[in-house]
């Protein structure tokens, strides 16, 4: 068997959904270790925190510290002022959207919000955030129902070869992963384009938000981009860096090669940052736990109480299957544990810190049944068209969502 059949082709190990995705994890993983890289100029470590991109300091923060001055601004702010900084967002409602990571099964995700806007009640988020394939979706969802066909041609006709390629098996002893995504590349240039970007730029003016995460591999920790501040920074490199961080979130470590994102550190030196998946950090997140936010919608003269929506691309119950006592499959099952858990972590914290600031949270995640096709790759168009209509009907039928108290009185039989 060649290498393509070993990365691409359906495992006959176990039938559980998305298991493609994990052996390429681990398989790349085990073929690559050791090998000799891509030629870097790392930050150093006595200086990584001082970095800066494009010149500026208010891009991005780190998602494990106090978020950015911006924030403090906002609490401070009286009607007036924000009234006049933020249009967009002041006295009127709030919805808030954040949009896991979970590959092929962002199908799910799309195909949920083009529901909703056929459905002809999705409303404008103040606030979108994506990690891994929901930052993918992100930019479309924060810019509304005119770009659902995009939405559905992303994730209803790309197939594994739309978004990556498979290396020469020689290559792999030179460099970072076992995949080329030229074609990820191209794709991203084709839909994020300047028009996409200066309309992401506007929403940013007027007070919106769009903020994806991503992992900085040399720190062990997450990154969280203020994409619409990028968008209207004017910086020529603007666009550029946009795709860079969309397509960072997305690259499981391995498999999709890393994103070296130039910064200048406080010497004047210009070097590189290693960005990865964003789901190493976390599956989605909402907002920062160190703001006040309820000072906050206090100050914006938000109208009665804002609501989150959570889409969580992945299957939320365990499925239960016999693992064959090998090491690609334990390590591939226990791999899938590991995301299944942090995703119900991430869910209750996102719970927690949205009931201390009075935010109400609508859930929705893949139930076990939703179709019946099992993906033959990691990209399989006919599981990710089925998927994407399973989300588009759901919606349509009024069962996507489901409250947080329902959930967490569900989950631990709260009578």
């Amino acid at each position: 068997m060649d290498g393509q059949s070993i990365i691409l082709e359906r495992k006959s190990v176990t039938s559980q959904r998305g298991k493609n995705i994990r052996y390429i994890f681990l398989l790349t993983a085990l073929v690559v270790a050791g090998c000799a890289g891509t030629s870097r100029n790392p930050i150093p470590e006595q200086i990584y925190g001082q970095a800066t991109v494009l010149g500026r300091d208010d891009l991005r923060w780190w998602g494990d510290e106090a978020p950015p001055v911006e924030w403090a601004k906002f609490t401070r702010a009286d009607r007036n002022v924000a009234a006049s900084e933020y249009p967009g967002i002041s006295n009127r409602e709030h919805h808030y959207l954040a949009i896991s990571g979970g590959g092929a099964n962002g199908a799910y995700g799309a195909g949920l919000l083009v529901g909703w806007s056929s459905q002809g009640t999705r409303p404008e988020f103040a606030l979108v955030t994506g990690i891994s394939t929901g930052a993918l979706t992100a930019p479309f969802a924060f810019l509304g129902s005119e770009y659902d066909d995009e939405l559905k041609q992303v994730y209803t006709t790309l197939d594994t070869s739309g978004i990556l390629e498979l290396r020469n098996i020689f290559s792999l002893f030179a460099t970072d992963s076992v995949t080329d995504v030229k074609p990820l590349i191209e794709m991203l240039e084709r839909y994020i384009d300047e028009e996409v970007i200066e309309k992401i730029a506007a929403e940013h003016r007027s007070g919106r938000r769009l903020f994806v995460g991503t992992t900085n591999l040399d720190a062990s920790r997450p990154v969280y981009w203020n994409l619409g501040r990028i968008a209207d920074s004017g910086h020529p490199d603007a666009p550029r860096l946009i795709r860079d961080i969309l397509r960072a979130s997305a690259s499981i470590p391995g498999v999709f090669p890393p994103v070296y994102i130039r910064v200048q550190g406080p010497d004047g030196q210009v070097y590189d940052e290693m960005h990865v998946d964003g789901g190493l950090s976390s599956q989605m997140f909402l907002y920062p736990p160190e703001i006040e936010w309820d000072e906050m919608t206090r100050a914006l003269g938000v109208k009665g109480a804002p609501t989150a929506y959570v889409i969580r691309n992945a299957y939320r119950d365990p499925e239960f299957e016999t693992v064959e006592p090998t090491l690609v499959p334990i390590m591939a099952k226990t791999v899938a544990s590991m995301i299944r858990t942090q995703g119900i972590g991430d869910a209750y914290r996102i719970y927690t810190l949205a009931k201390r600031d009075g935010v109400s949270v609508q859930f929705t995640w893949i139930p076990k049944d939703a179709v019946a096709i099992e993906p033959e790759e990691a990209f399989d168009p006919a599981y990710m068209s089925a998927l994407f209509e399973f989300g588009y009907r759901r919606l349509i039928a009024g069962d996507a969502w489901v409250d947080a108290e329902t959930l967490v009185a569900q989950q631990y039989r709260v009578r």
